[in-house]
């Protein structure tokens, strides 16, 4: 199927009818030099921040795509990830008729924008090595399934999927393929952008919160074909990713040498802490993880949460997911706060 026709067949149809608003910026693409800016009733005194963003953020999207190697048509910033999860639904999914599949345990927004969305929610467990449940989702999706959402490496459970089991769904799945990628950074595994252009229903999204420790700027970053890409620019606010995320962001990406530092130290830290979490009595598993944190098992997880904050450490208890009964949820810390809480873990 053509990447046109699986739009056409996708797509809700007052989406396609629909006409983006275009602001002030999108009509003036030249040279701003010299020029007297008079048409976005903006206040004229410069304060650094008086002028409106970039609205499809040229400059970011630029070296994004040397980095990645993915054509800046072929990418989608938003406020946060989840403006860019969400827009996926708003754009592919007819609220109280479409429906989507999940995969938990897994991220959570993603049932609480179908929930939002009035989309209905297919959830298809993983298996238990922890993997997608291939043969049940082929089985579960129908004609009015629009998105399938695969986080990988996963959250909470830390692991990679199996790279057929992703590639057969990319197949025979009928609708878009999401893939979350969020941790990807911290794995050896290689990103899915690298088969972008080989799938029309792929889909894959990523962050500045993790690796790159920008979680307070909120951006996230949707690659998918030009024509995925263009309905999400339709379908946009005007101005959804400020001036100073912009800026924060092109200085991270220019910085790279940082960020594979930090990627480096957390990784490290994240054996060293695995190591030593082997040594506390009342931690029966830990998961290996492809992500910066780590998933253990334990004897009374509602018990030893509550005894985690109480000596002023903050985990997360996941037992409400499946499969995870008695685990949590310890994301990597500094070599200071993993051996401080290596060293709380042993006394309780």
């Amino acid at each position: 199927m053509s990447r046109a026709e699986l739009i056409e067949r996708l797509l809700r149809p007052n989406v396609s009818k629909l006409k983006a608003y275009s602001s002030a910026r999108d009509e003036y693409l030249g040279d701003s030099e010299g020029m007297v800016f008079l048409d976005a009733n903006e206040n004229p005194f410069n304060t650094g921040l008086n002028r409106y963003p970039d609205p499809l953020q040229r400059m970011l999207k630029e070296e994004l795509s040397v980095i990645k190697n993915v054509a800046t048509e072929q990418i989608f910033l938003g406020n946060g990830s989840d403006e860019v999860l969400d827009l996926l639904f708003r754009a592919f999914c007819e609220p109280g008729i479409d429906n989507c599949i999940t995969l938990p345990p897994t991220y959570g927004m993603y049932a609480v924008l179908a929930g939002l969305n009035d989309i209905e929610n297919k959830e298809v467990t993983l298996d238990a090595s922890f993997q997608p449940d291939t043969e049940r989702i082929l089985k579960v999706q129908d004609d009015r399934s629009k998105l399938v959402f695969l986080c990988s490496p996963n959250n909470p459970t830390g692991n990679s999927f199996n790279l057929k089991e992703v590639e057969r769904l990319l197949n025979e799945f009928n609708g878009l393929v999401i893939i979350d990628e969020a941790y990807i950074d911290f794995s050896e595994k290689e990103s899915w952008l690298n088969k972008l252009n080989d799938h029309p229903n792929l889909v894959v999204v990523q962050t500045f919160s993790k690796a790159y420790g920008l979680a307070g700027i909120r951006l996230g970053v949707c690659y998918a074909s030009s024509e995925i890409i263009k309905i999400l620019n339709t379908i946009k606010p005007p101005y959804n990713v400020n001036e100073l995320t912009q800026m924060k962001a092109l200085h991270a990406i220019k910085d790279r040498q940082y960020v594979k530092g930090s990627i480096q130290r957390l990784n490290d830290e994240k054996k060293i802490l695995y190591k030593a979490l082997l040594e506390v009595k009342f931690i029966r598993k830990i998961y290996r993880s492809d992500a910066n944190f780590l998933l253990i098992e334990v004897d009374d997880a509602k018990l030893r949460y509550q005894q985690l904050v109480s000596k002023g450490f903050v985990v997360r208890n996941r037992s409400d997911q499946p499969l995870c009964e008695n685990m949590l949820r310890i994301t990597v810390g500094t070599t200071q706060e993993n051996a401080a809480l290596i060293r709380t873990l042993k006394t309780l």
